[in-house]
């Protein structure tokens, strides 16, 4: 989607910002794993592919993707792809409801896990997803066996829905009531900034 394409969110440890194609050679790198691979369902690309991905994140008008920023690091002046720690993604479910959406979050970062990164960088989602896309209901297709992805999304309330024995993967869904909403929004902190403002200051 172009509408992220300057829009930085600030959470206490991650900042989200847009996919560049500066951001595509470390991405590549992250993919070659077969981890990675295994636990996005993903197959490993050329880097003339990758870089194809890249503008199919930015020009397609059903999906939506932010590269995820170690926010200590990159305030004490790290170079930027050196900073990143994964990316965080909502897909359009169906073009004819796009109230709802998928979420997928990757952590590729060994040393990252397991330190709340992923949490918050899933939470900025939300909020982004339903302040700004109009997201009513938020949907996760998770591997039985990320045990790890399962615990995150149910402590973001997401619940079981379905299961699918062909692929071994549970459907979590999360139904945006006012309730819910207030609740997120009550869980973070967050402000919203310009990427190229970030970036040209940090020049």
């Amino acid at each position: 989607m172009r509408v992220n394409e300057d829009t930085v969110l600030r959470g206490h440890r991650v900042l989200l910002v847009p996919y560049e194609p500066h951001h595509v050679p470390r991405y590549h790198e992250w993919m070659k794993s077969e981890e990675l691979q295994k636990l996005t369902a993903s197959e490993p690309l050329t880097l003339d592919k990758e870089y194809d991905m890249q503008r199919s994140w930015r020009e397609d008008s059903d999906k939506c993707t932010f590269i995820i920023l170690d926010r200590e690091q990159w305030d004490e002046g790290c170079p930027e792809d050196q900073c990143m720690l994964g990316d965080v993604n909502l897909f359009l479910v169906d073009p004819e409801n796009p109230s709802l959406s998928e979420i997928e979050i990757m952590i590729a970062e060994p040393m990252s896990r397991g330190k709340g990164f992923g949490e918050e960088s899933v939470r900025l989602m939300l909020y982004y997803g339903v302040t700004t896309l109009g997201i009513s209901t938020f949907q996760a297709k998770i591997g039985e066996e990320n045990v790890t992805s399962i615990r995150l999304f149910n402590r973001l309330h997401f619940s079981k829905v379905s299961y699918s024995s062909i692929f071994q993967e549970t459907t979590q869904h999360w139904e945006v009531s006012e309730t819910e909403r207030q609740w997120l929004l009550n869980s973070l902190h967050v402000t919203v900034e310009s990427y190229r403002e970030m970036t040209q200051s940090k020049n």
